[in-house]
């Protein structure tokens, strides 16, 4: 492991608790969670789909989430996974291989009917990121958004679809027979995607794919279940892990298949990463919490596993992943982490102290006398 840097230009991150014994008192699991601005979205084992907004307690309280809106996703199958598209004002969610649309921020059914026959989908990350589309005060009138692309991949092909008002069929690229892939993440025109042993890079445009690397070099003997992790950096860069049996190596690629910078390094396999540019934080098996630089993969901070009591700790300047198993569960567990793209609000701690009331004495200066 290498060093902490003590570099103190780098503000440190910090853990908060954002949903609270929620989901203790029902049967059902968190199984995904994805966060917007002030909303956050959360999916269950049953097929539930939650909106939970932030909205102040009072003048002098402290800022919390609270449920606004519930939907039930046909079949009542467990949520695979959320994808927000702030452009568009989509979600887009997996059941039960179908990719369900809904309308954002209220979570209403979409007109657009779901594809089917899902094993894994990726939406353009590039597009992903982009802002909501703006009102022009000036004009009176929205700025009209681009539509956004994304791959269905099935289980012969990648179906390619272009999503706006509707959704549009453009074209499918066969796969290999028995390709069976289990997650894919998608930047312009190049698709990173796992299938049970290797990562895998599609150029789109080309029709061309190529394996890259293993998601496992440990021993035949080893009993370790290793789940990839694939991570979109920039337009033409991925983040992808493999285990080698003692530790784990994190590998930047392009979408050529050619490493760039250097490697990331665990002494075990994380169970989440999320990117916050230029750091990259990882949740490892004993619930610590690591932070990378991006430009120079060293360890930026650790955050070390939480105690049966831990106290919530105050928010943080930069907040870019949320533990969505962690909410509502047992908050002495850290289950699972996922990257919110666009960021999200988290409550202050320091909001009821600069909110209250407090006297303030007015300067009075005499008349100034009538010439």
């Amino acid at each position: 492991m290498a060093a902490v840097s003590t570099a103190n230009d780098v503000p440190p991150y910090q853990v908060a608790t954002l949903l609270n014994d929620f989901f203790a008192q029902t049967n059902s699991r968190i199984t995904c969670a994805q966060a917007l601005g002030g909303e956050i979205y959360v999916g269950t084992s049953n097929g539930e789909l939650f909106r939970f907004l932030l909205q102040p307690d009072g003048p002098e309280k402290l800022e919390s989430y609270v449920i606004v809106s519930r939907q039930i996703v046909p079949g009542e199958r467990p949520i695979d996974s959320i994808v927000l598209v702030p452009s568009i004002s989509r979600a887009l969610v997996q059941s039960d291989r179908q990719v369900h649309f809904y309308t954002l921020p209220s979570l209403e059914p979409h007109s657009v009917k779901p594809i089917r026959n899902v094993i894994t989908f990726a939406v353009d990350e590039q597009q992903v990121r982009r802002p909501p589309p703006s009102l022009n005060s000036a004009l009176g009138y929205t700025t009209v958004p681009d539509p956004v692309d994304l791959c269905a991949i099935k289980r012969n092909g990648i179906a390619m679809f272009s999503l706006k008002d509707r959704l549009f069929y453009s074209r499918e690229i066969p796969l290999p027979q028995g390709t069976n892939a289990v997650l894919a993440r998608r930047t312009g025109r190049y698709v990173c995607f796992a299938d049970h042993e290797n990562y895998n890079i599609i150029d789109l445009e080309e029709a061309q794919l190529f394996p890259i690397l293993p998601i496992s070099q440990a021993p035949p003997e080893s009993t370790l279940k290793i789940k990839p992790h694939i991570t979109v950096i920039s337009d033409n860069e991925f983040l992808i892990l493999s285990w080698t049996g003692a530790s784990t190596l994190g590998l930047f690629i392009t979408g050529n298949g050619d490493p760039v910078r250097g490697t990331l390094q665990w002494s075990s396999y994380p169970l989440g990463i999320s990117l916050d540019y230029p750091y990259i934080t990882t949740l490892l098996p004993d619930g610590t919490i690591e932070v990378h630089s991006v430009e120079s993969q060293s360890i930026i901070q650790v955050i070390g596993p939480p105690g049966p009591s831990r106290p919530t700790s105050p928010s943080s300047p930069r907040s870019g992943a949320i533990a969505p198993s962690e909410a509502g569960t047992n908050t002495s567990q850290r289950l699972a982490m996922v990257a919110s793209v666009c960021g999200y609000q988290v409550p202050s701690s320091q909001r009821a102290e600069h909110m209250k009331k407090v006297p303030v004495k007015l300067l009075r200066k005499p008349p100034s006398p009538i010439a």
